[in-house]
């Protein structure tokens, strides 16, 4: 087993232990055991096409692929029947904060769930830089927690120390190693990973959707057929930082550096 492994899910057990303002704490290791995976869906069962996506609101990649890419998909594809979309959890730097999040998008309730991830998304630059200068990420989570329906303090902390969120999110790790995944997002399309980068852009997820569905335009129309997919070129920036794999790891506490945080693709 690699260390990477080993830190990733030590961070998903130790949320119940550390001090979110320091981010320094680290577990003695995972409890419990394997749990059956669960998976909170977005779409019908019977869509033609399954996107799943292995991300963490934490990564900066991440968060490029869901504001430029999920929000259409939602709307042109899930809305209409077209694509069933799993989002699984895979946290990365800093790992104690990323799990911590996921708990609390569980503990919001599946009808909540994905809200949730949307507005951690949205918070993402302001929580990690809170991260990096010693402040308040704790609170800043408690704030997300209020805003669906986890209004009660001790509702919030029962919520990160219970066992079987972690278990959940935990599943949630152990099925991405399985499939082989090493940075993040990683998407798969009818089991299938999708290679390349041209598929972060819009474009090139219309493409791919429209292949895999069998048609020729978008739902938005011919125009948008029109435009031309993402190249890999564009889709990444030299290094492989932000919209590319990066290939660094991170302190084996979840708090990486500045440097390090900004541009962390690779999980722990």
């Amino acid at each position: 087993m690699s260390m990477k492994t080993l830190t990733r899910r030590t961070a998903v057990f130790a949320v119940s232990v550390f001090a979110m303002a320091a981010c320094g704490a680290s577990g003695d290791g995972p409890e419990g055991g394997e749990a059956a995976l669960q998976e909170i869906t977005l779409g019908s069962d019977d869509a033609p096409v399954t996107v799943l996506e292995y991300a963490s609101w934490t990564c900066p990649a991440c968060l490029q692929f869901h504001t430029d890419v999920v929000g259409k998909l939602k709307s042109e594809y899930i809305e209409t029947g077209k694509v069933k979309y799993v989002f699984r959890e895979f946290p990365t730097a800093p790992a104690e904060i990323s799990v911590a999040g996921f708990a609390v998008a569980r503990c919001a309730g599946e009808d909540r769930y994905y809200d949730v991830l949307d507005e951690l998304f949205s918070r993402q630059t302001a929580i990690l830089s809170l991260a990096r200068q010693g402040g308040q990420v704790k609170a800043a989570l408690q704030q997300v927690a209020a805003n669906n329906g986890i209004s009660d303090s001790a509702e919030f902390e029962a919520c990160l120390q219970n066992s079987d969120i972690r278990r959940a999110i935990n599943a949630s790790v152990m099925a991405g190693e399985q499939d082989g995944v090493s940075a993040t997002p990683t998407v798969f399309l009818n089991g299938e990973q999708l290679e390349g980068f041209g598929w972060r852009e819009w474009t090139g997820m219309q493409a791919v959707l429209n292949e895999a569905l069998g048609e020729d335009a978008p739902g938005a129309g011919p125009a948008a057929a029109e435009e031309p997919a993402a190249s890999e070129e564009d889709a990444m920036t030299a290094g492989g930082d932000m919209n590319g794999e990066s290939t660094e790891g991170e302190s084996e506490d979840g708090a990486a550096p500045a440097e390090d945080t900004a541009g962390e693709t690779t999980p722990e």
